[in-house]
């Protein structure tokens, strides 16, 4: 990892405010990288060269006068395609919101503004945020710097492969079905979903969406779990209706020593299968974190059917991504859940009866996640957290043919649906708790693959402190090669 590009933020950071580099300096190395790496990537889809340029000379004069404008100080960054930047685009992908042109930034997007980053560009997502593949018909196609035939994951993928292949320092990416955590694993860098409603959302939403979407959170990626930290600390807090009176205050880490933490893994369930090299690796290091002196169970489980559990989050997924749906294809999953069979409970009937859920079986299934909540709640009183896979397995090979519920990978051999590694994503996401992902190598394939670690709701900073000893003990990020 020789290129300064691929250094921690907090490192670069540093460097910018002890004079060892000048933000404009820094910038015009990450544009050259851009302007090298990035046709083949396709991994940052929008840039404002010019107005990044007059930041980074406005950040090194105020450095010259003895003024810093906060952690991000002079930081090279580029954020989601998602989030709203004043001047720059936010379509999702979608070929009707082409013009949309943002007025204003996002209340994440000015936060990291107002701690000094310079965000120079924003990179690609698919379709409405729905994919673990990262194309659209405005943008076209994002590939993973690993392998450029394979997808960076999705929704945050471009993201993730601008960071793992040194074009951007930070990111900011959006969760609601592994967004963050899929490309996290498939690109190996590290990525963090935050407990739900830390992150203000509002400026993130094509139609001009106020209130807080069910599951949906915003949160950074990073190459590292000390960058997920600054970042998060940046990002979070409430949003100006509730600033008056509330604060956010996330529990410290209960120690900064592997030695001192209750882990426990599940790496197996029936709704997902998982490659066994992929589970077998991750056992090895629930082996080593043992051996490190952490209390390590691979028996311990939250007292839930996670069948049930897996259900209840389709449903409930589904009800938030059916709100966004226009009036016309809300209408035609009207007519295609009208005519089902009352006996059909495959995948895609699941679907077509959450995207027209009625409030009043909403607000039962509300009730049934707050069960699930309580009992996860009763799991970390013993276990400081509880690590899992990411996904089914590394990253596969671009597959853009039919409809996106129709498509099947590989596992072990065999065709899986893709749908079925939401469990991973919704084993969490469903109950509102933080997790965070992080590299534990590669695969004999030479793919990057994660751990996830989940911990108690609010206790954000464990889990990224245990990825942050995980990624100490086994390795961190590393680049890509040829990058």
């Amino acid at each position: 990892m020789s290129d300064i590009a691929h250094l921690p933020a907090f490192r670069l950071a540093g460097m910018i405010r002890s004079r060892e580099i000048g933000c404009l300096e820094l910038l015009d190395h990450h544009l050259r990288r851009v302007e090298r790496f990035n046709p083949a990537l396709n991994a940052i889809i929008w840039m404002d060269v010019e107005a990044a340029r007059e930041r980074a000379r406005a950040a090194d004069a105020a450095l010259t006068h003895g003024e810093t404008w906060g952690p991000l100080h002079g930081l090279p960054m580029t954020i989601k395609e998602s989030f709203d930047l004043k001047g720059a685009p936010t379509t999702w992908g979608i070929p009707a919101m082409r013009g949309n042109i943002a007025a204003s930034n996002a209340v994440a997007t000015q936060r990291l503004i107002d701690a000094g980053a310079i965000i120079f560009g924003k990179t690609n997502v698919p379709l409405l945020l729905a994919d673990w593949q990262s194309f659209n018909e405005i943008y076209g196609t994002t590939n993973n710097p690993w392998d450029l035939s394979r997808t960076p994951g999705g929704s945050s993928g471009g993201s993730s492969a601008a960071l793992a292949a040194g074009l951007s320092a930070l990111e900011l990416g959006s969760d609601i079905g592994a967004s963050i955590r899929n490309p996290a694993h498939y690109c190996g860098v590290t990525g963090h979903k935050p407990s739900w409603g830390i992150v203000p959302l509002r400026g993130h939403s094509v139609a001009g969406t106020l209130a807080m979407p069910d599951i949906s959170v915003a949160g950074p990626l990073a190459r590292t779990a000390e960058d997920l930290t600054l970042a998060l600390t940046i990002v979070a807090g409430p949003d100006q209706l509730d600033a008056a009176g509330w604060r956010l205050f996330l529990p410290r880490p209960r120690s900064r020593r592997l030695a001192d933490y209750r882990i426990a893994l599940l790496l197996e369930d029936p709704n997902s299968a998982v490659e066994a090299e992929y589970a077998e690796r991750l056992a090895e290091l629930g082996h080593r974190l043992a051996r490190a002196g952490a209390k390590v169970s691979f028996e311990a489980r939250p007292a839930i059917d996670t069948r049930a559990a897996h259900a209840l989050y389709i449903r409930l997924l589904r009800s938030v991504t059916g709100s966004r749906s226009a009036p016309e294809v809300f209408a035609d999953w009207q007519r295609k859940a009208a005519a089902l069979a009352p006996s059909d409970d495959s995948y895609k009937a699941r679907v077509a009866r959450a995207m027209v859920l009625l409030h009043r079986d909403w607000l039962a299934a509300h009730e049934e996640r707050e069960k699930l909540r309580w009992a996860w709640h009763a799991f970390f009183r013993d276990w400081d957290v509880l690590l899992t896979p990411a996904a089914a397995g590394p990253a596969w090979p671009h597959d853009q043919k039919g409809d996106r519920l129709d498509r099947v990978i590989t596992v072990n051999g065999k065709p899986e649906d893709t749908s079925n590694q939401l469990f991973w994503a919704g084993i969490s996401g469903v109950v509102y708790l933080p997790s965070t992902v992080t590299p534990v190598g590669l695969s004999r394939g030479g793919l990057p693959m994660g751990v996830q670690v989940i911990g108690d709701n609010l206790h954000d900073l464990t889990t990224i402190e245990v990825a942050r000893l995980i990624a100490a003990e086994v390795g961190g990020f590393a680049a890509p090669p040829g990058y």
